[in-house]
């Protein structure tokens, strides 16, 4: 089965993990197994975040049989380590850098890479712009990023976000906007959701499109049919970036991300229903997931 938004399709999309036992007997085969996880993931979707970067880099031998399993036309996009973002914060550490890179190189061979995602502290503001700059700058060619900001003072449209967007769009990097509306007018009590509350950012949710790949990570209401609203309001912008001839990138997050492809799912037929003018996305495949009442419709 070809993935959602490899080769063909206008826009990738994706979830924040793939490997999630939680899943099997819905989205996955009853009997999935962890080496199989991937490569059922990657016959639908077009991409995934890999967040577990963060922490630490993947052995060498887990990179390669990443490489071999996600189907052809897949994009990882791997967060940049925490030890070069929130620890050095982006200060002499281009040998941390360096050994990132060459250690997802298997999956650059394949062409199975992504935009990096940069996502720096909460306390990193203006002053840094410099030495943000310097290390986009650095990067090798044609190895993309998006650049997830957050300081308040980057969501005021001050001189200081201004600053931030026009030296973007010069280099045509896009800002990785975490959408966390849907989480924070929850207010259900349950364990999860009050975790994704006191991680997540409550920052103002930007429509930006600063390069080509407008990246947009969705945190979800944990009920899924409180999402409608906003999954409406990113498909109709979604619709318009392809139009501009953008390929924009969406993140389907839930608080215990149980519910994450069921999400993902919706998002992608709101986003069918807009864009009739255009070359018809497939639709969900048959028996990837459990039908949902009062949030898929009939679909």
């Amino acid at each position: 089965m070809t993935a959602f938004g490899a080769a063909d399709w206008p826009y990738r999309l994706g979830c924040p993990v793939w490997a999630s036992k939680t899943w099997n007997g819905g989205f996955y085969t009853p009997d999935a197994g962890p080496g199989d996880w991937l490569a059922q993931y990657s016959s639908v979707f077009g991409t995934v975040e890999g967040n577990a970067s963060f922490y630490g880099l993947p052995a060498p031998a887990t990179v390669a049989r990443w490489a071999q399993d996600a189907a052809p036309g897949f994009r990882f996009c791997f967060k940049v380590p925490r030890a070069i973002t929130h620890e050095a914060r982006l200060i002499d550490c281009r040998a941390a850098t360096a050994e990132f890179l060459d250690r997802l190189a298997p999956l650059a061979a394949r062409d199975a890479l992504g935009p990096l995602l940069l996502q720096l502290p909460p306390d990193y503001g203006p002053d840094g712009l410099a030495r943000l700059l310097d290390w986009l700058d650095a990067l090798p060619a044609g190895r993309t990023c998006a650049v997830e900001m957050r300081h308040p003072c980057f969501y005021d449209r001050s001189p200081a976000e201004r600053a931030l967007n026009r030296a973007l769009h010069e280099r045509g990097i896009d800002r990785a906007t975490m959408d966390t509306r849907g989480l924070f007018s929850a207010t259900d009590a349950d364990p999860a959701t009050r975790e994704a509350r006191r991680k997540k950012p409550q920052l103002p949710a930007r429509a930006l499109a600063l390069g080509p790949r407008p990246f947009v990570r969705y945190v979800g209401h944990p009920v899924l049919a409180r999402n409608g609203h906003w999954l409406a309001q990113w498909a109709g912008q979604f619709a318009t970036w392809i139009t501009e001839g953008r390929e924009p990138w969406f993140f389907a997050h839930m608080p215990d991300d149980r519910d994450a492809p069921a999400l993902a799912r919706a998002f992608h037929e709101e986003l069918r229903s807009r864009i009739a003018s255009l070359p018809a996305l497939p639709p969900w495949p048959a028996g990837r997931l459990p039908q949902q009442s009062g949030l898929f419709g009939g679909n």
